[in-house]
């Protein structure tokens, strides 16, 4: 028999089913997990592919609580220092503030197989519940989310296939409203500013629901500019430059975040560019950091301490959940577009 979850759901997986899946005895499977023993490295990589088909994670607490429960919740989000991210486990902590749950906190840094690390060593504490931003990630990384017999909630995105529950809001949506918004003020000779990665899957889905949105319009991109690495005001300043230089009768340029969007106001300011007429600017998320700017950039508050603030409360309730919560981004249009 497996192991049964502690709150009411599906059974956990076990040393037993690792062992039956990869044709060896518990003490094998025991053996090799906890690197102890002569195991022969045919027999090693069977049983580390069972258990990484499985999901299957170790107990390193198994004998010592009674419950098999610590008081944590680990939270898996791509960065600390991306300014998204302080306000959604700001609303985590102010729910779990009022439990005796404890939010521990691992980074991805965008990397799939960092990711599947991290929430591998999350779950081995036997947590009791776990936050983790984003709906892609690895095949194992999800069987081991499926598998984990505690609270799995997904945040900041719908638009894909939950592993459990999930909070956030559609990025498609707020990519295709930031393009009626656009289309509904007259801009006409429209550029995107974004990321080239691949791996950053909310702004890809925000990019192609604005391309869609301006097509419902009647209206396509002009021009793009993709940059590599981190945001920020000196990337949005050279891919303003660049895009300008290279397509210089746009009227409005959409970013995928606020701070590329901050870089991009003060190179227009520079060049005497009068905004909003002759040309817009919009950017994405809503930081109160850059309330300061000579201007309010046109946004989109995308409900962040609102997602984390849900996501706790699932995770609180003791319950499995395959609830998905979806938020309304609402558009802010500060002074940046007509």
């Amino acid at each position: 028999m497996r192991g049964r979850n502690p709150f009411d759901g599906k059974p956990q997986m076990t040393l037993r089913d690792v062992a039956e899946a990869a044709g060896v005895s518990e003490m094998t499977v025991s053996r090799v997990l906890r690197n102890r023993g002569d195991v022969s490295a045919q027999t090693r990589e069977r049983v580390f592919t069972a258990a990484r088909k499985l999901g299957y994670v170790p107990n390193k607490i198994a004998g010592a609580l009674a419950s098999n429960r610590v008081n944590l919740v680990g939270v898996v989000i791509p960065s600390l220092s991306n300014m998204v991210f302080p306000d959604v486990l700001a609303g985590i902590g102010e729910v779990l503030d009022e439990t005796p749950l404890q939010p521990v906190i691992g980074t991805s840094k965008y990397d799939d197989d960092l990711e599947e690390k991290v929430i591998y060593e999350m779950l081995s504490w036997r947590p009791s519940g776990l936050i983790v931003a984003g709906l892609e990630h690895s095949d194992a990384a999800r069987a081991m989310m499926a598998g984990a017999g505690i609270p799995v909630v997904e945040v900041m995105d719908v638009d894909g296939d939950p592993v459990a529950a999930c909070v956030g809001i559609s990025h498609l949506e707020a990519g295709r409203q930031m393009a009626r918004e656009i289309a509904a003020r007259g801009y006409r000779r429209i550029g995107y500013c974004g990321s080239s990665s691949i791996k950053d899957h909310r702004a890809q889905k925000r990019r192609q629901g604005f391309v869609a949105g301006l097509a419902e319009a009647g209206l396509s991109l002009s021009d793009s500019c993709l940059y590599a690495g981190a945001s920020g005001f000196g990337t949005g300043r050279a891919m303003t430059e660049q895009i300008l230089t290279r397509t210089p009768d746009l009227d409005f340029l959409y970013y995928n975040s606020d701070i590329n969007a901050a870089g991009g106001l003060l190179y227009c300011l520079e060049k005497g560019l009068s905004i909003p007429d002759r040309i817009g600017l919009a950017g994405f998320n809503s930081f109160e950091v850059l309330d300061g700017l000579p201007l309010r950039i046109a946004t989109m508050d995308s409900q962040r301490h609102a997602i984390g603030r849900r996501a706790a409360e699932l995770v609180a309730a003791n319950a499995l959940s395959d609830e998905v919560v979806t938020l309304a981004p609402v558009f802010l249009p500060g002074d940046t577009v007509r």
